[in-house]
């Protein structure tokens, strides 16, 4: 029987035709062996790829080994196509240590760096700007590398999209963006996803070149593959590729493919990406039934091999210390103390000014990134200067995308290369939140790879600049476990903790408060210098009260000191949120018996309700009053400085104090 597809060999030899076919094969003879494993109970969930191996298998044999790839649920073919040994690939899927994740993800949520994969997660578009951050480092280190990232169809609606594709044109990064457009989003067909007709039709939107190939046509994929890599390496841009295709199994097997019309499934049965495949290569000598039967026993049989050494291996066992422990990845912290005693009075906004500038030229492959920090030194004047000092690679500003620069600091981690990234505002984080708590903050405990990359969020009400400018989010992080978190009260700590964020291998949250930029003096070191990130600091000292806080709680609570200077506090700063200093805490618990937790942030769910918990738990036996909190209002920040004064956690303090001290 002719093939349906039309196939082209062009240069390639028989034996190149061979491997190809060896290799589109392998994901198949798994997927049929995962689909019997399923019904068997062994395995708990599959999703298939059945129908889109061309793809995968092409698009991975057209790069070089060192160039990284990003795929998808339904690309086994680049585990495969890139020679991860079975038995550590059913590991995986087995949830067994040999696998990738330690049992903590399944199927293809994992990267490896030996294979030079970086797996997905389930909100589908994160990855996209990761191969960005990937690609930049090779281009900043002027490798001829590419970076090729696959995306779905229905993944493609999602906002990730458009920042990773915008962030690449512009910067003319080296990643090829395959579209996998088999028709569907789970069971929601294109014409419910998007208006346009094809996805070449966004290429000319982004100023970057769209293709369009034929997705099961191997021999298409590899070679418009292979030359557009060639390409990329020579002239480093991105391009769009789309790949048309089809599912032929259901988006997960249990939702099964009744909502697919049955015409549909018929038409792209006969357009199968092996069978014509073989076919073809039968039809030109190029393979007999008895080299595809060699072929194919030699695969089963490495299939078996790699099941019985994955089912050998036992179910790990749960250990806290261990699930605690790789939550962070490895770093002991060495506090670098001043190279000479020269000192300058400085204010707040100069210290972190300071910390980055020094950090840069200290770290030569660190990367600094954000919205007008270059030529017009951000909007607070942070990094004035820093564009003529280090040059427009490593000082960059970037588009309006949060999203697109958290997921590019992943993928400069991946490569080695330290980030510290500017908001704007702190409030704006939350165009990104799902690449911090979700890929940052995970990434270490899931396979391993750390997250180099400090965020700098100027925070904080005080400056009447309303809901959207002004907000406390601290404790939107706090919750998150793999995510450090500092916040600095004075200019000392300012440039010390910020120095030491960027010194620490893991994502660090560096919360600076916009009043104190230039209301806020001290004599400081001139040289570099760092301060232990997870420690505290005793302010002041005193027997009657406690007041523990953190950022401008700091300065209320020394002014609340002033005008009671009948009552004795210690006044506790704890520096950094995560991890909090829980000993020093319970130390002053223990020498006041008293206790009150002053915050910026709104009352509910904030910090102090975790500390006081804590203290509830462990300190009890030393306390002579009930844990007392003082927070901003339950409700947006206000503008106007009446309703501001009346909504910050100054207006409610001296009254609280006081109601403490009386009881």
């Amino acid at each position: 029987m002719p093939p349906k597809i039309k196939f082209n060999r062009g240069k390639y030899t028989d034996k190149k035709l061979q491997t190809i076919y060896k290799a589109l094969i392998t994901p198949r003879l798994i997927e049929e062996k995962m689909l019997i494993l399923l019904r068997q109970g062994k395995i708990s969930k599959w999703f298939s790829g059945i129908g889109q191996e061309a793809i995968s298998v092409g698009a991975t044999l057209a790069l070089k080994q060192d160039e990284y790839i990003l795929p998808m649920h339904r690309n086994l073919g680049v585990f495969t196509t890139r020679e991860i040994p079975f038995s550590r690939l059913f590991a995986q899927f087995q949830g067994k240590l040999s696998g990738f994740t330690k049992g903590r993800d399944r199927s293809f949520h994992f990267g490896t760096n030996e294979f030079h994969i970086v797996g997905m997660i389930s909100h589908l578009g994160p990855q996209l700007a990761v191969a960005d951050g990937i690609a930049l480092s090779d281009l900043i280190s002027k490798n001829s590398n590419v970076t090729l990232v696959f995306t779905g169809d229905g993944g493609a609606s999602e906002g990730d999209f458009h920042e990773a594709l915008n962030v690449a044109a512009v910067w003319n990064l080296p990643v090829i963006f395959i579209v996998e457009n088999n028709g569907y989003g789970l069971s929601t067909p294109s014409d419910q996803q998007f208006k346009f007709k094809n996805f070449i039709d966004k290429g000319p939107g982004y100023g970057i070149e769209a293709h369009q190939i034929d997705g099961n046509n191997v021999l298409e994929v590899y070679s418009t593959i292979e030359r557009l890599a060639k390409q990329l390496r020579r002239t480093p841009r991105p391009v769009l590729v789309e790949a048309m295709t089809f599912r032929m199994r259901g988006h997960e097997e249990a939702s099964g493919t009744k909502y697919v019309p049955k015409d549909l499934m018929e038409f792209w049965a006969t357009k199968d990406p092996i069978t014509n495949y073989e076919e073809y290569l039968l039809s030109k000598g190029v393979l007999t039934d008895e080299l595809i039967e060699e072929y194919k026993s030699e695969i089963k049989e490495q299939i078996n091999e790699g099941l019985d050494m994955a089912y050998a291996e036992s179910i790990p066992q749960a250990d806290s210390d261990k699930e605690l422990g790789d939550i962070y990845a490895p770093f002991e912290q060495e506090i670098i103390e001043p190279a000479t005693d020269t000192k300058t009075e400085k204010r707040f906004v100069d210290a972190v000014s300071d910390g980055l500038r020094q950090s840069l030229e200290k770290y030569t492959d660190m990367v600094f990134m954000g919205q007008d920090v270059a030529d017009y030194g951000g909007v607070f004047k942070v990094s004035e200067g820093f564009l003529d000092q280090f040059g427009p690679e490593r000082v960059r500003n970037t588009p309006l995308c949060e999203s697109a620069l958290f997921g590019m600091g992943l993928g400069m981690s991946i490569k080695g290369r330290k980030s510290v990234i500017e908001m704007q505002f702190a409030d704006f984080v939350s165009s990104g939140f799902n690449q911090v708590v979700n890929n940052l903050a995970k990434a270490h405990y899931r396979w391993g790879q750390n997250a180099d990359v400090v965020i700098r969020m100027p925070t904080g009400a005080g400056v009447a600049a309303g809901p959207y400018h002004s907000q406390s989010n601290e404790a939107w992080f706090f919750h998150t476990p793999g995510i450090k978190i500092v916040y600095p009260s004075n200019p000392y700590d300012a440039k010390g903790l910020l120095t030491a964020a960027i010194e620490d291998p893991n994502p660090v949250m560096y919360f600076e408060h916009k009043v104190m930029y230039r209301s806020v003096s001290e004599v400081i070191p001139d040289d570099y210098y760092s301060v232990k990130i997870g420690e505290a600091k005793l302010v002041n000292q005193g027997e009657d009260v406690s007041i523990i806080t953190y950022g401008m709680g700091v300065h209320w609570a020394k002014e609340v000191a002033d005008e009671m200077p009948g009552i004795s506090m210690d006044i506790l700063d704890l520096r950094t949120l995560m991890p909090w200093d829980k000993q020093a805490v319970e130390q002053t618990v223990k020498n006041t018996g008293r206790v009150l937790i002053l915050h910026e942030d709104t009352l509910t769910g904030g910090v102090g309700a975790e500390i006081a918990a804590w203290i509830s738990e462990n300190c009890f036996m030393h306390l002579d009053a009930p844990v007392t909190r003082v927070a901003s209002l339950d409700t947006p920040v206000p503008f106007i400085n009446s309703l501001e004064d009346n909504f910050l956690a100054k207006a409610r303090l001296k009254e609280k104090l006081t109601a403490l001290l009386e009881f």
